[in-house]
């Protein structure tokens, strides 16, 4: 990584440019454990401008999970009525399938590399979601749940060390409203069923004992999961809209009644694909 991560960012952006032919983007998203199939249910594959390695645009350490392919695609939103759209005046969505997180040995610049780039590529909406275990009482297995709040329990933070270089925004950055509420009312508008919690974020990547979920339930967090949280305050910190959806892969520790496994979590994500990329697809639309 660069020893500047907000220049490697920008050099990031520019070889994006120049491999997809498109001056800037619009819209990023961020796909979690086992979300990648929800890509093509969001753009259709006819409307895929490019697909290609991470590692291509420089700076982006290597995956190392299970459901995150290590992937980015630059594509025209065409959800649905509008998929035989070719207007080249549409957002453009950059989509991230896979993440990389802090328990691969990463460090919290590798972490948000993938949102500091989009956001110099001119993403001014950044879409962040996640596999997360379900804590609040009747959150059901497949089930979306918007995030209003988090709690970053890392103890790491992307803005930490040196400042951020001259132009840039100070390094304490507001979180009020970090996960927008202009966004989150399009998402509820989308799906009038779609429920909101509390992400609370653990460095991982052992899952929680249920004595941990028992001190979560009392702090207040309604999910739990093991990223999202770096990536969301990176791209408020550079003033992007942030919107956060975690799927309820898998109850809890103790709540379930049984262990718990990764193979779990990415089946969940695999099997409600078709369902979230099409709920991105009827929200990103709206948001430019």
């Amino acid at each position: 990584m660069n020893s500047d991560p907000f220049a490697a960012a920008q050099a990031s952006a520019a070889r994006l440019a120049a491999l997809t032919e498109a001056p800037r983007h619009d819209v990023a998203v961020v796909l979690g454990s086992g979300w990648a199939p929800a890509a093509d249910a969001m753009t259709g594959p006819s409307h895929a401008v490019l697909e290609f390695p991470v590692s291509e645009l420089g700076g982006f350490p290597e995956p190392t999970v299970g459901g995150h392919p290590g992937s980015v695609r630059s594509a025209i939103l065409a959800p649905g009525e509008l998929a035989d759209s070719t207007d080249p005046d549409g957002p453009r969505v950059l989509v991230f399938l896979g993440r990389t997180h802090l328990y691969e040995g990463h460090s919290p610049a590798g972490v948000v590399h993938g949102v500091r780039t989009a956001v110099a590529a001119g993403c001014r909406v950044v879409v962040l979601t996640n596999a997360a275990g379900g804590i609040s009482q009747g959150y059901q297995v497949g089930q979306a749940v918007l995030i209003r709040d988090h709690l970053n329990l890392t103890g790491r933070s992307p803005l930490g060390g040196p400042p951020p270089p001259a132009g840039y925004p100070s390094r304490f950055t507001d979180l009020t409203d970090l996960y927008s509420p202009r966004l989150r009312a399009l998402a509820r508008a989308a799906d009038p069923d779609l429920a909101e919690g509390v992400y609370a974020a653990l460095p991982g990547p052992h899952y929680e004992t249920p004595a941990e979920i028992s001190m979560l339930r009392t702090l207040g967090a309604d999910l739990v999961g093991m990223s999202t949280v770096l990536e969301a305050i990176a791209a408020r910190h550079l003033g992007a809209e942030v919107l956060g959806i975690s799927l309820v892969s898998n109850l809890a520790a103790g709540l379930a009644g049984h262990g718990l496994d990764h193979a779990e979590v990415v089946a969940a994500g695999r099997d409600a694909a078709d369902r979230m990329g099409a709920l991105l697809a009827r929200v990103l639309i709206q948001v430019t």
